[in-house]
């Protein structure tokens, strides 16, 4: 998998070089500016851009900005973010087009290397991966009506969703049966007005509901 890095701290940025080439990732550029990003992108076309949302000059939002360029110019490009801070505005609307193929990690809640690996692998693929924190503040902000139909556990279990667990996943965080989780799936679908069709992605479009404003 060729991945392009961007973060403007040397020596964040070159244990993220080292920690994905250790990981048998292929890091074709690290870069440490949002311009320097999409040169990159551009130039390479990577399977993934790995992103900090701070960079030069101004340090407040040019990472997530250059991310939603590249959402827009290079679809086929996977985008996973690596923050410290949910930037709620800008994470609304990265999440709010497509809905595969991204990602938003918070740098100080990743513990282990290998979930984090797994994270840059399942975007890649056209997953979504979301730390519990981004999807709990942006559920805070966003709330709306159609949401209050579902119970608590429904709730969790959307959050789940959000978050990018399978229905397995979900089996694993809850502890309940694989029959449960899909009767609580089928419900959260029945409550949210999303009926099934030959064309539409109903789980996703769950989620967009869920995070959208």
């Amino acid at each position: 998998m060729r991945i392009v890095i961007a973060e403007d701290s040397v020596l964040l940025r070159a244990g993220l070089t080292r920690l994905l080439a250790d990981g048998g990732f292929d890091v074709v550029e690290a870069v440490a500016d949002a311009e320097q990003l999409l040169r990159a992108v551009d130039a390479h076309r990577p399977d993934l851009a790995l992103i900090d949302v701070r960079m030069p000059p101004t340090h407040t939002d040019e990472g997530i900005r250059a991310a939603l360029v590249i959402r827009h110019q290079f679809p086929s490009v996977a985008v996973l973010v690596l923050s410290q801070f949910v930037e709620e505005r800008y994470a609304t609307d990265l999440l709010s087009g497509r809905a595969s193929g991204v990602g938003y990690l918070l740098k100080d809640r990743v513990a282990h290397v290998s979930d984090f690996l797994d994270a840059l692998r399942r975007v890649a693929a056209g997953g979504t991966v979301l730390d519990p924190e981004v999807v709990a503040q942006l559920m805070v902000r966003h709330r709306h009506d159609p949401l209050d139909r579902l119970t608590p556990r429904e709730l969790e279990v959307l959050r789940l969703m959000a978050e990018g667990r399978s229905n397995n996943g979900i089996v694993d965080a809850l502890k309940v049966s694989y029959s449960a989780v899909e009767k609580y799936v089928s419900s959260i679908l029945t409550k949210l007005d999303l009926p099934p069709t030959g064309t539409d992605h109903r789980r996703v479009l769950a989620v967009l509901k869920f995070l959208g404003p």
